[in-house]
């Protein structure tokens, strides 16, 4: 299992629409509205680095309103 942290970076005024929408995917734990220099950061988890890299592609990015995503694997030192 491989979780991970992803960065979103959306359209102005997209911040709560595109967290709503991230937050109802299979593999996402939590999408949370954020300030800085991202909109939203959302925790998800897969089996594997290559199913997270089809959930970012394919599920997450996807969605209407997203600019730009980051994503910061989780690793255990």
């Amino acid at each position: 299992m491989v979780s991970a942290y992803i960065l979103i970076l959306t359209e102005v005024g997209k911040a709560a629409q595109v967290a709503a929408a991230v937050a109802d995917i299979e593999g996402v734990d939590a999408a949370e509205d954020v300030t800085g220099p991202y909109d939203v950061i959302v925790r998800a988890k897969a089996n594997d680095v290559d199913e997270l890299g089809r959930l970012v592609v394919a599920r997450i990015q996807a969605i209407d309103g997203i600019d730009r995503t980051l994503t910061c694997p989780v690793v255990h030192l």
